[in-house]
């Protein structure tokens, strides 16, 4: 393989404004590790919070390596879709293209493993394959099978978290000399394991708020002075202090999970989680603020709803038993705004993006630190960017003293000492104290002027495009005609020079043209078959030339034989055409017309 853009262009990121802070300098961190790197170790990791730009951080990461040909793994579709946009030149979102990192083409060519889309030709001719870890599971995997093992030097993980699985490490087998870079909000995954890879470069949670990429946080922490429970191992009914209810809290797991699920404690973080959505809304003055909630199970997610519903407020749920068109249906009605609260059991995780979500109210349990920074992770997106200080780039999580979830910022050890300082000093940042669960007084003191802030837990040339105003109605435009007619300007010259300013072309990638290709080799095949019948007067319908008797329509044997004869014309067989390369396309173009008179011949021609 040549030269590709990752090895010989030169990416605009050290003094690019369009480039985030922890992008350019995890970048810089890479770039030192990629030159200094023999005997150092294969796997390092990058953590970045919620919103900081990893997505781009993974496109950039190929040009620190200069890699020949890079993998991107992601743990799920959504996740590989959204990346391969980001590398997607068509698109004119496009990460290289919206900051403006590459000044034009070549860009690095694409290709996304999809089912039978994609095929080993176009792996061979991409810079960078982007796919999720469920195309290459399995024994006998057709690529993994089929690929050397030097096939890439490069494999990016996105939310690496997860490659400690059995799945990951395949991949790390399969092709032994890749260097790989992991990438997280979490070091850890939902089971405590640690993301494999020595961390290379991490990006504090207070600097991602003080520079205005996620909100700023603050926690509510319900606290009971006292709390009345049955014991189950012997029904007697209890009275404990606060101190007490965090220490079972701590201990006990019966404990938390009734805690949860009981009716007082549900009561309680629903209407504190309203006044502090009903708070931000009004400061805001924005009423796409909404509530996203984890509950425990599927019967948990209807109670909770109920809750919500019976205080009039548009709420409604997803969950694993119920189909995907029902999940859907709810999934627009948040993107409508047409709910007030978002109810779920770890449904909405990595990927997901709706940063209107303001306030993460937790009605479960968190064993660990990663799957209660994913949840939190989702209030975490800023609406406004690079503004710290607006009122609608806030936050707030609410939960239960009782549910012991402060206990999960302990294990911010795996994170940057600024960052355990900084949840250290501002969890709890508001108690909420209650004697009775039928209401809960808040009472928020108002913060010293020395507080820190609170937490916030690819070909055509000269197309022209043309937008047209009413230039009657637009003075600015108006004065810049009678400028150019002042200066002596015709408007032939005027309209010359406004046909010369050239559209850049929109990128089009390698497998997409093979894809077009495939794609229109079958439409032109059933278009000449129709207009072959057509002019011998033959009904497409009928089955006159279906000799075998096989139940063809007339349209069905002719394009069969279309089909079978340039499946011959370059060596393949039928059924193979997934695989048919962008020469071999070109090949049965050129000689289309040989092709259908072949085919033509066999059908017509052939004996009765």
């Amino acid at each position: 393989m040549q030269g590709n853009p990752f090895q010989t262009r030169e990416p605009d990121i050290t003094q690019n404004k369009l480039i985030r802070t922890p992008q350019r300098e995890a970048y810089a961190e890479l770039v030192s590790f990629a030159a200094n790197s023999e005997g150092q170790d294969r796997e390092i990791g990058i953590v970045l919070p919620v919103g900081c730009g990893k997505s781009g951080c993974i496109t950039l990461t190929p040009f620190a390596f200069k890699a020949t040909r890079t993998l991107v793994i992601a743990p799920s579709v959504p996740i590989a879709e959204q990346l391969q946009k980001d590398f997607d030149p068509s698109r004119s979102d496009m990460f290289y293209i919206k900051c403006q990192v590459l000044d034009g083409q070549p860009y690095p060519e694409p290709v996304e493993i999809r089912g039978t889309t994609t095929n080993r030709t176009d792996l061979e001719e991409a810079d960078v394959v982007i796919t999720n870890i469920q195309q290459l599971q399995g024994t006998g995997n057709r690529w993994l099978q089929d690929l050397p093992d030097d096939f890439f030097d490069l494999i990016q993980f996105d939310e690496g978290h997860h490659n400690v699985a059995a799945s990951w490490e395949a991949l790390r087998v399969k092709f032994p000399q890749a260097r790989i870079v992991n990438f997280s909000a979490t070091p850890t995954r939902a089971d405590g394991q640690l993301m494999a890879g020595r961390i290379l470069y991490s990006f504090p949670v207070f600097r991602a708020i003080q520079e205005g990429y996620v909100k700023r946080l603050k926690a509510v922490v319900l606290n009971p002075r006292t709390l009345r429970y049955v014991r189950r191992k012997d029904g007697q009914e209890i009275e404990v202090s606060l101190d007490e209810v965090r220490q079972l809290g701590e201990q006990d797991a019966d404990f938390r999970r009734s805690i949860v699920t009981s009716d007082e404690t549900r009561n309680t973080i629903v209407n504190a989680s309203l006044r502090e959505l009903d708070k931000l809304r009004a400061a805001s003055d924005d009423n796409r603020l909404k509530i996203i909630a984890s509950a425990l199970n599927f019967q948990h997610c209807g109670e909770i709803v109920e809750a919500y519903r019976a205080r009039n407020r548009r709420a409604d749920y997803v969950h694993s038993r119920e189909d995907a068109p029902a999940n859907e249906r709810v999934m627009q009605k948040l993107e409508n705004n047409q709910l007030d609260v978002i109810v779920q059991v770890r449904k909405l995780g990595e990927g997901f993006d709706h940063p209107f979500l303001a306030v993460a109210a937790v009605f479960s349990i968190f064993a660990n630190l990663s799957p209660f920074v994913q949840f939190v992770g989702r209030i975490m997106r800023v609406i406004k960017n690079n503004a710290p200080d607006d009122l609608l780039n806030n936050g707030v999580v609410v939960f239960h003293a009782g549910a012991n979830i402060a206990r999960r910022w302990q294990d911010f050890q795996q994170f940057s000492q600024a960052d355990r300082d900084y949840f250290d000093q501002l969890l709890p940042i508001e108690g909420l104290d209650f004697t009775s669960s039928d209401e809960i007084q808040i009472d928020p003191l108002a913060p010293s002027p020395q507080a820190p802030p609170p937490l916030d837990v690819r070909g055509q040339t000269d197309i022209r495009l043309q937008e047209i105003p009413l230039i009657k109605d637009d003075p600015d435009a108006l004065a810049a005609l009678k400028l150019l007619q002042e200066k002596g300007y015709s408007p032939d010259q005027v309209k010359e020079a406004y046909q010369a300013l050239e559209l850049e072309p929109v990128p089009v990638t390698k497998v997409r043209q093979r894809q077009a290709k495939r794609a229109s080799l079958d439409m032109r095949v059933k278009t000449e078959a129709a207009r072959i019948l057509h002019q011998r007067g033959i009904n497409p319908e009928g089955q006159d030339l279906d000799r075998k008797r096989l139940g063809r329509t007339n349209l069905v044997v002719l394009k069969s034989a279309i089909d079978r004869q340039a499946d011959a014309a370059v060596g393949r067989r039928v059924g193979e055409r997934s695989n048919f390369t962008r020469p071999q396309l070109d090949e049965i173009e050129r000689n289309f017309a040989a092709i259908v008179e072949q085919a033509v011949q066999e059908v017509f021609d052939a004996p009765s």
